[in-house]
């Protein structure tokens, strides 16, 4: 992971992905044990992460709950409907936040303290993962994505971009400003990181959810903040964001972010293009269309076109461009994997 954020050739490229869990419960049911993780089963490369609750810590509660679903509240104030045994993203049922009023009361609520963070489990799996060699990466939760998809709704957000800018300009920098005081407490307490990352899906596919000019008036600065924080503390910084957010690519890298990911395909985003256009200045990590997953052929295809293009003088971590869905098998997960592998190593 160092030589590819150095942009250096190592033995090979890291590995990862990330199941659903529906996809591990199939795996479980062909022979994955209930109490080993998928990382170790597959010899996947360690990312570990450190987390914070940066919430306004609203109630959580089950509403309804049957053998296919969930319905539950979430300490960001969201009423959701989750699926038991399928993959994909919740169904959002309401929000707590819906204007400026309410945001203050969230606001109120969001004051930085030393009991939102779980010292018990960074002082038991800390060690472990230092002495493993594994990449710890610590999580930010901020910016659009998380406003429109997790806390106040997805119209209200999009119509909030034009009607009241200053209203989400305070909701970015608040949660990020409480999500970095935080991290300053872990990182204060001896628990140190590689890399900081964030979840900001910025795009569909073929399109953006907003325009550049927007981007730069609204969200860039706060990104940026993230990014200088990280890189103060000589870290990276790691950025997910879903769809085609090909136009915005250069204002990542005008301020200086370290990887993007996931790279979607299906949305628009080549990998092998964005290498050639910026494979000296951002790390990419994904760009494998999840859609081939399940037809080995195809996807072999397409991993014997891109892994030698895009692993070129280092910079390049292999994963799916979204999530492994549960139409793969187990068998077919692993031999993803060993190609991953061969194809990535560079002797």
């Amino acid at each position: 992971m160092q030589r590819m954020y150095a942009h250096q050739e190592a033995d090979r490229i890291p590995i990862t992905d990330s199941p659903w869990a529906a996809t591990i419960e199939r795996w479980q049911q062909e022979g994955l044990p209930a109490n080993q993780n998928y990382v170790d089963y597959f010899g996947l490369d360690h990312i570990s992460h450190i987390g914070v609750d940066s919430s306004p810590r609203y109630p959580v509660q089950i509403i309804e709950e049957t053998p296919e679903y969930r319905v539950h509240t979430t300490s960001w104030g969201a009423a959701l409907k989750d699926w038991k045994h399928a993959g994909g993203v919740p169904q959002f049922l309401d929000f707590t936040i819906k204007d400026p009023t309410s945001w203050q009361d969230a606001k109120e609520r969001m004051q930085p303290s030393r009991d939102r963070i779980d010292w018990d489990d960074l002082a038991r799996n800390y060690p472990i993962w230092r002495q493993r060699g594994d990449w710890i990466q610590a999580g930010l939760w901020f910016g659009f994505d998380v406003a429109h998809s997790w806390t106040i709704g997805t119209e209200r957000v999009l119509l909030a971009l034009i009607e009241q800018p200053d209203w989400l300009m305070d909701v970015f920098h608040t949660m990020l400003e409480v999500n970095l005081a935080l991290l300053d407490l872990v990182w204060e307490a001896g628990y140190t990181f590689d890399s900081v990352t964030w979840c900001d899906d910025m795009g569909y596919k073929h399109n953006q959810f907003f325009s550049v000019r927007t981007y730069r008036q609204l969200l860039k600065p706060y990104h940026r903040r993230a990014v200088d924080w990280a890189h103060q503390k000589g870290i990276k910084a790691h950025l997910h964001s879903c769809g085609d957010i090909r136009p915005l690519v250069p204002e990542l890298v005008e301020i200086g972010i370290d990887a993007l990911n996931p790279l979607e395909v299906k949305a628009g985003m080549d990998p092998v293009v964005l290498k050639q256009q910026y494979g000296q200045q951002l790390v990419l990590h994904g760009g494998i269309n999840a859609v081939l997953y399940d037809d080995l052929d195809a996807l072999e295809q397409e991993m014997r076109r891109i892994i030698p293009l895009v692993k070129q003088n280092g910079g390049y971590i292999f994963s799916s461009d979204h999530s492994v869905p549960s139409s793969v098998s187990a068998e077919q997960f692993r031999y993803v994997i060993e190609l991953a592998k061969q194809l990535g190593s560079y002797t």
